[in-house]
């Protein structure tokens, strides 16, 4: 699929960027890397009805799998770094390909995606590598998983292999349903993603979600950050891609710190190193804190969301340049990033429905939103014929704000988020439960 090209480009200029994705994280990603003053233009593909508020950007409309058009166009905007947002493109080899057509590109090859596009493939990675993970069970058929299953002492946790928009986990409370949650992936819930079940055996412990921005050997880390999977409050009901978010982790202790970089982060890099694969981009660690120490749940590999708009706003305006060290293979190991003192949190608006069923396409209004320290960044919008912000998505909106203490935090989102109405909107009251000092009764009703 690739185009030859003999086109050569200064590997230091950095003034146009492409960003690929429609989320709220390529969204936050732009508002992040526009701070820079080097930065003269980013192009999102396709970006959404909130990209043109992001200073220096703009929206672009091109055909992914349309590789001729594509590369004619990127070299026509004169693009310095393309930086892949979502996992798809990623999996499907767009990597290798503008790489091959000498763009420097932020976000692994098709080789690297599949610590996140099979599961089955990740848990064997990290069972060669010695990294610590939960015990599991590759299945091709419903009788083979249902001995496996009721083998077990305790219900097993059961994901799709592929890709499923981070919906193809389910954690059941019994046999039963880890069995019930088997059938309706082999039936085809997930498509060709369900071809392949991983059983796995249920840990316990808090999550967190630890990021490294890697150029191939080496690596630095972004500030660990929180995800609320669940779609309820209590962290009850069905898993979705994310129903908010906060960082810094208090999770993430200097203690905890050392045994993640020594006995999870740099054994990856190593073991990708060893299969000649050259991961540039970002490393996402799904990890569990358990009384045995922090064990990995899942790869991605890309920014979590909504992590990644929970954590931009605690960046510096030179994080892009690390980003373009890791397309270029130039990290020292030694760069630092100028890290606000303030915390971050995130709360998603979602549609009525979602993660299952969902109705599109009603207006969004917006009030008087105090912008101190808060941001939006739509995550499923998009314009009317009339030109009138309307939802596109699930999960509509991130709100997301900073302050001192995590109270402060999501005191400011949920004011915001009454200020926001469309018909249906969802969204979870209690985001950043595990920080806050104030009492269920005092929070948000």
């Amino acid at each position: 699929m690739s185009i030859n090209s003999n086109n050569s480009k200064s590997s230091n200029k950095l003034e146009n960027i492409l960003i690929i994705g429609n989320g709220g994280r390529e969204n936050s990603l732009a508002w992040a890397i526009q701070k820079n003053e080097l930065i003269k233009k980013i192009y999102l593909l396709p970006g959404n009805a909130g990209s043109k508020k992001i200073n220096k950007s703009e929206r672009i409309s091109l055909n992914l799998h349309n590789i001729k058009e594509l590369i004619k166009k990127l070299r026509f905007l004169n693009i310095d770094l393309v930086v892949i947002g979502p996992e798809n493109p990623l999996a499907e080899g767009l990597g290798d390909i503008l790489r091959d057509n000498n763009f420097d590109v932020f976000g692994p090859g098709s080789d690297g995606a599949k610590l996140e596009s099979s599961k089955s493939w990740a848990k064997e990675f990290m069972k060669g590598a010695k990294i610590p993970t939960a015990n599991f069970w590759k299945v091709k058929s419903l009788k083979e998983a249902k001995e496996i299953i009721f083998a077990s002492p305790n219900p097993l946790v059961v994901k799709a292999d592929g890709l499923a928009s981070g919906k193809g986990v389910f954690i059941p409370e019994s046999k039963e349903a880890s069995l019930k949650a088997t059938e309706e992936i082999f039936e085809g819930k997930f498509g060709t993603a369900g071809e392949i079940v991983v059983l796995e055996e249920k840990i316990e412990g808090p999550e967190v979600s630890v990021f490294a921005i890697c150029d191939g050997k080496k690596y630095v880390l972004l500030p660990a950050a929180q995800d609320h999977k669940r779609l309820n409050e209590n962290d009850k009901g069905p898993n979705t891609g994310g129903m908010g978010a906060y960082a810094p982790s208090p999770l993430i202790t200097e203690n905890n710190l050392k045994i993640i970089k020594r006995e999870i982060i740099e054994p990856t890099i190593d073991a990708l190193l060893t299969k000649n694969i050259d991961y540039k981009g970002v490393l996402y660690f799904g990890l569990m804190i358990t009384k045995y120490g922090p064990k990995v749940i899942e790869y991605n590999c890309r920014f979590g969301d909504p992590e990644c708009q929970t954590i931009m706003p605690l960046m510096d305006k030179d994080f892009v340049i690390l980003l373009q060290k890791c397309a270029l293979g130039t990290l020292t190991g030694n760069e630092t990033i100028d890290i606000t003192d303030k915390l971050s949190g995130c709360v998603i608006a979602a549609s009525k429905g979602y993660p299952i069923n969902y109705e599109v396409g009603f207006p969004i209004n917006f009030g008087n939103i105090d912008f101190e320290d808060c941001q939006i960044f739509d995550s499923g919008t998009n314009l009317n014929s009339n030109g009138k912000v309307i939802t596109d998505g699930g999960r509509v909106l991130s709100i997301v704000c900073q302050a001192k203490d995590f109270d402060k935090v999501f005191e400011k989102a949920y004011k915001n988020l009454k200020k926001i109405s469309f018909e249906g909107i969802y969204y979870r009251k209690d985001i950043g439960h595990q920080v806050r000092i104030k009492t269920l009764n005092n929070r948000i009703n």
